[in-house]
C-alpha cells in the first residue's frame, strides 16, 4: 500500500501550483485533500513554515521554504517524521532544478510540470523501501521536530481566514450565509430531536413552576430561571448545530457548561437518570456541532 499519495508545490505569495505528482487513487479522501490544497496555498502566506492538517485516514503535511511551499497527502499510519524528511528531499530536488528568480518570475499555473517525474521518483522511493536511503537524515528531522514542532492546522479557521483576506466572508461573520457546513447526518437529526425535547421539558416545568412560584412567596424563582435557562441553551445548541458560527468551540462548550450547572441546580426537582438524560444529550449535541465541518468548496487544485 502506498503511504505517499500526492505531492504539491506551491508558491507561498499568491499560491500559485507549480508543480504536482500525477496520481492514480481514486480515494474520495484523497480528492478531498486535495481541494483543500488549493485553500491551504491560498493562505499560506499567514501559517506558519510547518503544519500539519489531520484526517480521518489520510493526512496533509507542508513547509515552506524561500518562498515555495511543499505539500503532501499521506496514509495516517506514515511516522510524521518521515513526511517531513519526504518534504525535505523534495525541497531539496525541487532547489536543484530552479532558481528562486525562475519561481518569482512563473506567470501561469504548473510551469514546472515536468518535475513531476522527479517527485514521482521520491515518492517510489520512499513507498517500495520506507524511506530515505541515509538514516542520518531521517535522524536529522526527527531532531528538527523535536526542537521546532510542526502545528497542527484547523482547517476551518484556514477558510475563514482566506476568505477574510480575499473579501469574501465579511457578511458571512454576522449571518453565516457565505458558509456551508456538511450535510446533516442521522446521528444529527437524532440529536437534533432529542434536544427539542429537552428544551420542551424545560420550558414546560419552568411554566408550570412559574404558576405556583407567583403565588407564593417567590422562593422557587431561581427554579424557574434555571429552567428556562436551560431551554435557551438547548434551542441555541440547535441553532450552532445546524447553522455555522465563528468559534463555535468556545460557544458550544459554555452552553454545555450551562446546561450541566443547571441540570445540577435541579437535582431536587429531578432525579438521577433525568440528569444523565439532560446532560447527555447535551453532551451529543456538542460533540456533534464540533466534528460538523465546513463542506468542500467547489474549486479543486486542477490536477
Amino acid at each position: 500500500m502506498s503511504l505517499i499519495l500526492f505531492a504539491f508545490v506551491v508558491r507561498v505569495r499568491d499560491g500559485l501550483p507549480l508543480s504536482a505528482s500525477t496520481d492514480f487513487e481514486h480515494n474520495r479522501e484523497l480528492q478531498e485533500r486535495k481541494k483543500q490544497l488549493r485553500t491551504i496555498s491560498k493562505a499560506l502566506a499567514g501559517l506558519p513554515d510547518k503544519g500539519i492538517i489531520e484526517g480521518r485516514t489520510l493526512n496533509t503535511f507542508f513547509i515552506s521554504s524561500e518562498g515555495v511551499s511543499y505539500m503532501t497527502v499521506c496514509h495516517c499510519s506514515l511516522p510524521i517524521a518521515k513526511a517531513f524528511c519526504f518534504l525535505e528531499d523534495l525541497r531539496w530536488e525541487f532547489t536543484a532544478c530552479f532558481k528562486s528568480t525562475v519561481v518569482a518570475l512563473a506567470a501561469r499555473p504548473y510551469p514546472f510540470l515536468e518535475f513531476d517525474s522527479t517527485i514521482q521518483k521520491l515518492k517510489q522511493q520512499y513507498n517500495q523501501r520506507g524511506g530515505p536511503a541515509l538514516e542520518v537524515t531521517l535522524a536529522e528531522v526527527q531532531e528538527d521536530l523535536r526542537l521546532h514542532p510542526p502545528q497542527i492546522i484547523n482547517l476551518d479557521e484556514v477558510e475563514l481566514t482566506n476568505g477574510i483576506a480575499n473579501g469574501h466572508v465579511e457578511q458571512g461573520l454576522g449571518s453565516g450565509q457565505n458558509q456551508r457546513l456538511e450535510p446533516v447526518t442521522a446521528l444529527g437529526i437524532l440529536s437534533l430531536v432529542l434536544n427539542i425535547m429537552c428544551a420542551s421539558l424545560n420550558v414546560i416545568r419552568g411554566v408550570h413552576l412559574m404558576e405556583y412560584t407567583f403565588q407564593d412567596d417567590y422562593d422557587g424563582i431561581w427554579n424557574v430561571v434555571a429552567f428556562l435557562l436551560a431551554f435557551l441553551c438547548c434551542v441555541f445548541q440547535c441553532h450552532l448545530y445546524l447553522f455555522y458560527s465563528s468559534q463555535k468551540k468556545v460557544k458550544s462548550f459554555a452552553l454545555l457548561s450551562l446546561i450541566v450547572l443547571c441540570n445540577l441546580f435541579l437535582l431536587g426537582l429531578r432525579n438521577a437518570w433525568q440528569l444523565v438524560f439532560h446532560v447527555s444529550v447535551a453532551s451529543l449535541a456538542t460533540f456533534l456541532i464540533l466534528t460538523r465541518k465546513l463542506q468542500d468548496r467547489n474549486g479543486d487544485c486542477g490536477v
